[in-house]
């Protein structure tokens, strides 16, 4: 049988999950799925309810969706989902994890793999995370949760940008974006978003596109000025120049918060990397920094391969896989990007120049 496709929604309490949930549900054309809730909220998902079975939570839709709310523990539940799909007693193509307003995803993430029996059951495809822009410079501010749930993103959804100003909005963007380059932003209106950018988005896929948005790269390059002096460009790809306001922003200072303890920078070099000392510095960086660490992805050149490689990490978990080879006009470049919080980036940086052969 072939894997069940999963989707973690994440977000702010009050950003829309439930909304934008029941606009899927509603629109699922032909696509029978499973919702995962973490807890029923004021909201039910959907009145229009068949069928109850009391004692595990499972709800039959008129649309032949299926809800559950997890009652022990969300492997428990996704197994008990793929066992009664299997029998038959239940048909439904892909599931959907609505997790609590302050959630980490991070741990939902890793039960995809985690456990065997979860792992030849699901592929985990993505992690969506929606942002109220109305509340999410407070919620931001305020909340490490929120900037964790910005930082674990494949996809930032921003609901409420009707109640913001212009202003207001691309600071919001220009934000996230720090925290998380690799997230492409979507502004949504009650929940309006077609399935193709919810489902099938590939985030956890090892593939050979690292999703670093390029303006985010450039955007940094005409914030300031260093380039001019022949720095070493990666030093600046880092999202970082928050240091030195003074030039940086040219009156922009309101742009982006200083203290975003969820930040991101990349490294990128074009010399190979010597894959025996790659390795054990990243099992080390990974056991020390790993709860911090959130995402990671690169594609890489190594040494002794005509292949790229491409790895990609949440938090402990971390795997790499053989992609296509390099082609022949293609300049041979690594490039990783870490998002994670406080992470020591000099540390990071100086250490895996230190891997390259």
């Amino acid at each position: 049988m072939s894997l069940i496709p999963a989707t973690i929604l994440t977000g702010f309490l009050g950003s829309g999950k439930t909304t934008l949930l029941k606009r899927v549900l509603a629109e699922a054309h032909g696509q029978k799925i499973a919702v995962i809730e973490n807890e029923f909220g004021e909201e039910n998902i959907d009145s229009d309810i068949l069928v109850t079975e009391s004692k595990e939570q499972i709800i039959q839709m008129s649309n032949g969706c299926i809800c559950c709310t997890i009652r022990e523990d969300l492997r428990a539940t996704l197994a008990l989902l793929a066992a009664k799909k299997r029998k038959g007693e239940l048909d439904f193509d892909r599931v959907v994890i609505e997790t609590t307003g302050l959630a980490d995803p991070g741990p939902v993430a890793q039960t995809f793999f985690m456990d065997d029996e979860i792992a030849e059951a699901f592929l985990l495809d993505s992690i969506l995370t929606l942002v109220d822009a109305k509340h999410a410079a407070q919620q931001l501010n305020d909340r490490q949760e929120a900037r964790r749930q910005v930082g674990f993103a494949d996809q930032i959804f921003i609901s409420k940008t009707d109640l913001v100003s212009a202003q207001e909005a691309d600071a919001l963007g220009h934000r996230l974006k720090h925290m998380n380059p690799r997230a492409p932003q979507k502004a949504v209106h009650f929940g309006e978003v077609s399935l193709s950018e919810v489902f099938d988005l590939r985030g956890f896929n090892l593939n050979a596109k690292l999703d670093i948005d390029p303006d985010f790269l450039k955007e940094d390059d005409h914030d300031h000025d260093h380039d001019a002096h022949g720095h070493e460009h990666h030093d600046h790809a880092s999202g970082e120049h928050c240091d030195h306001p003074s030039h940086a922003h040219k009156g922009q200072g309101h742009h982006h918060h200083h203290d975003d303890d969820v930040k991101s920078f990349v490294f990128r070099s074009e010399r190979p990397f010597d894959p025996a000392k790659l390795e054990d510095f990243l099992g080390a960086i990974v056991n020390v920094y790993g709860p911090r660490m959130l995402r990671y992805k690169g594609v890489l050149q190594m040494k002794g391969t005509e292949r790229k490689v491409i790895f990609q990490g949440v938090h402990q978990l971390m795997g790499s896989d053989l992609g296509p080879l390099w082609g022949a006009d293609e300049p041979r470049l690594s490039k990783m990007v870490f998002i994670g919080i406080d992470l020591p980036r000099d540390i990071f940086l100086q250490g895996l120049e230190q891997c390259l052969a």
